[in-house]
């Protein structure tokens, strides 16, 4: 018999071996000082994308032990660290990154390779802030990094100054115009509603992209846009695309397995979602696995499910990420209802956007609230961003608050907009919406 909590387990445990993983690099060469008669060999940071990350990172690990005065070498190996982290799920990574881009600052100080790398560093970690700060300081530095640029859009956006945003994304555009700058201006106009125009851009991108990794990335951006809009036939179009580029490509994967779900083939979207949590257990994939089975009627696999996002987020706030939105998130529908509502607090203290409005509205309705909720559900939705989600949370608050007409608008909008946004959600919406209809 299968034993429950076995799954967290073994995955606690992983996660726990990852965060010794790779610390050998950092120690190499702790003195800082050059050989004697030896040039330093630069390594660029393009060797990132030259094949397997996990060989790449490799190679500069024994490349460092060799050239510890190698400041780009450190930086390049810090992004190795960070990209480890997103494609892995494992938060352990950031601490090897932080000490690699502090090496190559202490061997060239203000270089635009470390100073950009730790602003993606602080964006992965959700401290928006510090990576506004350290994409500010390279471009000073190198008003053409094309790695600060990027992260500057993502900094503004997170910190939910959207008008920023575009003219940050603007400038981008002007000095740096290529795939990184593409994407983010694409995001940018979809926040404001501006489907057909994100559309459009990403559609540019793709046709530009040549590297694998390039085409699978746009291509994903792309079936995440149509999925959104309930598209389904389109996202699983553009997936397949970027799975033909890199069939292991997990945010493909973690999207062909929802567009699945959405139109009814759930043992592929279970089988798909599972592939990818194995690999990566981030909450987002995480909670999708779990709500597949808690929709299907499995509860003790959903609720293993739940308890990795518990787990995950333990490890990352141990390693330097503010993991609270991903908390008000799972926890909201999935877990202690109190510390969703802390959490929610907390995130909207620090950056004021649509999502972190959505999130604090939603751990106000479950926690008994619906009338402080609705002026944060309202500014979820007050951009023009089409999302379903947010959608179903506003109509829901709206029903708990009395306000009937309002909610039968917007879970209709939702469910017309993305009948298929959620295993539980949809199905919830459906629910309240004929209870509405019913009673008119």
């Amino acid at each position: 018999m299968r034993k429950p909590g076995l799954q967290l387990t073994l995955c606690v445990v992983l996660l726990a071996v990852a965060m010794t993983a790779g610390s050998i690099a950092i120690g190499a060469g702790r003195d800082g000082r050059e050989v004697s008669g030896r040039r330093v060999a630069a390594v660029s940071p393009a060797v990132l994308a030259s094949g397997d990350l996990d060989a790449s990172v490799s190679a500069l690990q024994r490349h460092l032990r060799e050239q510890p005065r190698d400041f780009t070498g450190w930086a390049t190996l810090g992004l190795g660290y960070v990209e480890q982290a997103r494609t892995k799920g494992d938060p352990s990574r950031y601490p090897q990154a932080e000490r690699a881009f502090k090496r190559s600052l202490a061997v060239r100080p203000g270089n635009d390779q470390a100073l950009a790398g730790r602003a993606a560093l602080a964006a992965a970690r959700h401290d928006f802030d510090g990576a506004l700060e350290y994409a500010d300081r390279a471009l000073a530095q190198n008003p053409y990094s094309e790695r600060a640029l990027a992260t500057r859009i993502d900094a503004l956006v997170e910190l939910g100054r959207y008008d920023d945003a575009s003219k940050a994304a603007d400038t981008a555009d002007t000095r740096r115009p290529g795939i990184p700058v593409f994407t983010r201006f694409a995001y940018v106009r979809e926040l404001r509603g501006d489907v057909a125009g994100a559309r459009r851009v990403l559609e540019q991108a793709l046709n530009a992209a040549s590297a694998p990794g390039d085409v699978a990335y746009v291509a994903t951006q792309l079936g995440q846009l149509a999925w959104n809009q309930g598209d389904y036939k389109a996202a699983l179009l553009h997936y397949a695309r970027a799975l033909a580029a890199d069939d292991a490509y997990l945010p493909a994967l973690e999207g062909r397995a929802r567009a699945q779900a959405a139109r009814g083939k759930t043992a592929e979207a279970v089988r798909g979602m599972t592939d990818v949590v194995v690999r990566s257990p981030l909450p987002g994939p995480l909670v999708g696995l779990g709500e597949l089975y808690e929709a299907g009627g499995d509860r003790d696999k959903a609720g293993d499910q739940y308890a990795l996002v518990d787990a995950w987020t333990a490890l990352a706030r141990a390693n330097g990420v503010n993991a609270d939105l991903d908390t008000a998130l799972a926890a909201a529908d999935h877990g202690d209802k109190a510390a969703a509502l802390r959490a929610a607090r907390a995130e909207w203290d620090r950056r004021r956007t649509v999502h972190t409005a959505d999130a604090l509205a939603w751990a106000l309705y479950v926690n008994g609230r619906a009338e402080e909720a609705l002026p944060y559900a309202r500014r979820a939705t007050a951009t023009g961003y089409r999302n379903a989600a947010f959608l179903y949370h506003r109509g829901m608050i709206e029903h708990a608050a009395g306000r009937a007409r309002e909610a039968r608008t917007h879970l209709a909008a939702a469910l017309e907009l993305n009948p298929g946004f959620s295993p539980l959600g949809a199905r919830e919406a459906r629910k309240a919406l004929k209870g509405l209809e019913a009673a008119r």
